[in-house]
């Protein structure tokens, strides 16, 4: 594992927790890097989830006030956190100074195991050219797309998480084999373990079939996110994108589920759900 891939730091209060199984919150957001970071915080301490699965996060970047974006919402609401390293963004940071962009996983409890799961499919939009000139709005980066994987311990249950983002430059056959190579990692948990896999698909899941080649696995879908938008409309004609997603597998009912579309914090609407543990 590449230096500074993965980031862990806990701020979560050291005590024994007696959460009801009945009452776990998770909280999946796609929230823009942190450009809004008061809003973002504001609301997550609103909703009191238990497990947060953020991405585009901003580390160290110019346009985020060089700040640890997972940090600073892991200090505010007392959480624990791992960070995965998708992107070196060279337009923000320097060589000694490096910015990065990824995924934040966040937690009441214990998390343990962190890993990235580096997309063999990626697309070379990124990838920096010496034409171009070292601005902002092309946006350089050195890395990839991942998956972000650990294991929460919930006073005697653990729980995988697979924290998602999909290439938005490519089609949406790349976006699907990116996905296959998540759903092939998890069937190295036993089918009674269990998952949650949420994150920024950049797709339809309901439209290509998605959720028809997750059930065959187990996955079932935990929100609404077919019938309501998780994203604003870019213009008049579009009422907004279906590209959020979250699933979850094993002995665990979803209830709650809800696309919170009154948040404006980003450009990505937080999606939230309640799970209870059925052993």
């Amino acid at each position: 594992m590449a230096k500074d891939e993965v980031i862990a730091e806990n701020f979560a209060p050291f005590r024994w927790f007696t959460w009801p199984r009945s009452s776990l919150r998770i909280v999946d957001w796609n929230i823009d890097r942190g450009l809004q970071l008061p809003a973002i915080v504001d609301f997550l301490g609103d909703l009191n989830a238990d497990i947060l699965l953020l991405q585009e996060v901003d580390i160290n970047a110019r346009r985020t006030h060089r700040l640890n974006i997972a940090r600073e919402i892991a200090q505010k609401l007392r959480l624990n956190y791992v960070f995965g390293r998708e992107f070196v963004e060279l337009t923000q940071g320097s060589k000694s100074n490096p910015a990065w962009h990824g995924q934040a996983t966040l937690s009441r409890w214990q998390i343990s195991g962190p890993r990235v799961i580096h997309f063999q499919s990626q697309s070379n939009f990124w990838k920096p050219r010496w034409f171009l000139p070292k601005m902002e709005p092309f946006q350089e980066r050195l890395g990839g797309r991942i998956a972000l994987a650990a294991e929460i311990e919930i006073t005697g249950v653990s729980l995988v998480s697979y924290n998602l983002h999909l290439e938005s430059r490519a089609n949406d056959g790349l976006r699907l084999s990116q996905l296959e190579e998540v759903v092939r990692d998890a069937t190295g948990f036993d089918s009674t373990h269990p998952l949650v896999l949420a994150g920024d698909l950049n797709l339809n899941a309901s439209r290509l079939g998605v959720t028809d080649v997750l059930s065959q696995h187990g996955f079932r879908d935990a929100a609404p996110t077919a019938r309501v938008p998780t994203t604003p409309p870019r213009h008049l004609l579009e009422s907004g994108r279906h590209i959020d997603w979250a699933f979850v597998r094993g002995p665990m009912n979803v209830t709650g589920a809800q696309v919170h579309s009154s948040i404006k914090a980003s450009d990505h609407y937080p999606i939230s759900f309640d799970v209870d543990f059925s052993f």
